[in-house]
């Protein structure tokens, strides 16, 4: 099971995520669109779809930038994100040899991290190597979080919950993170 994760960046038409998340919903192979909320620009859109899927003729879409990707611990099938809350997209490079190291520590974390906020791990993707991922030594992986809202993810910032102390040793292994905010758009929402 392999994704494809694209950045668009779409026109100025008040309506673009919606016109998107309708041509993109109908080609069979996309499973989720998301919308900005924080820290993404506010022409984009991110689609996560089944590996091949062709986006061609997407409406509005201007430009794209496309990402393969493997599950590792999650998704353990092949299923759409829940719709409800805010999504974090956690995208995290790290030293190429820490990949194993990385995915184990985020597994520890998760029972404790998910039983103590209000809070849904979708997935860990490790991203196919760029050529600049095997020039720097280093690997990419994408982290898809549900929150109920942006307060829940403040508060899941807590430092002294066993995942925090788990993600702090996880951290040791980054090199950068870049986590944004977005929502998922629903299948065939009014316009």
């Amino acid at each position: 099971m392999e994704y494809d994760y694209f950045q668009l960046t779409l026109g100025r038409e008040r309506t673009a995520q919606r016109l998107l998340a309708d041509h993109a919903y109908g080609t069979g192979g996309v499973r989720a669109v998301f919308a900005p909320l924080l820290g993404f620009a506010s022409d984009t859109a991110m689609v996560l779809a089944a590996a091949g899927t062709d986006l061609a003729g997407a409406p509005v879409a201007l430009a794209s930038q496309r990402d393969r990707l493997v599950p590792t611990l999650r998704p353990t099938a092949d299923v759409r994100p829940p719709e409800d809350g805010i999504y974090v997209h956690n995208w995290f490079t790290i030293d190429g040899a820490a990949v194993d190291e990385f995915v184990k520590l985020s597994g520890e974390a998760w029972p404790d991290f998910e039983a103590r906020f209000e809070t849904q791990i979708y997935g860990l993707f490790l991203a196919e190597a760029s050529d600049a991922d095997r020039r720097d030594g280093a690997r990419r992986l994408l982290l898809m979080t549900r929150y109920r809202d942006l307060g829940e993810w403040q508060v899941s910032r807590d430092p002294t919950s066993e995942a925090m102390k788990v993600f702090l040793r996880r951290r040791e292994l980054t090199r950068v993170s870049l986590a944004r905010a977005c929502v998922l758009m629903p299948i065939g929402a009014s316009r």
